[in-house]
């Protein structure tokens, strides 16, 4: 039966494996940068759509239609 000492001591051999091969490849962390790089785009981008949506809404609230 395990007891937690090996549950542990496991968690700890798996984890230490894990880290030594992240930081045998340098270009591990190239993703989460472009993904963190391409979200703050994607907020920019639905910003400037929104400020322009409201401003031609705004423009389009003072045409006249009528005689």
């Amino acid at each position: 039966m395990f007891t937690e000492l090996t549950i542990l001591r496991h968690l700890h051999t798996l984890l230490h494996d894990r880290w030594q091969s992240l930081r045998a490849d340098p270009e591990a962390g190239y993703s989460t940068e472009a993904v963190i790089v391409t979200a703050l785009l994607a907020a920019l981008a639905l910003t400037a759509v929104g400020i322009i949506v409201a401003k031609v809404v705004s423009a389009a609230g003072h045409i006249s239609t009528g005689p």
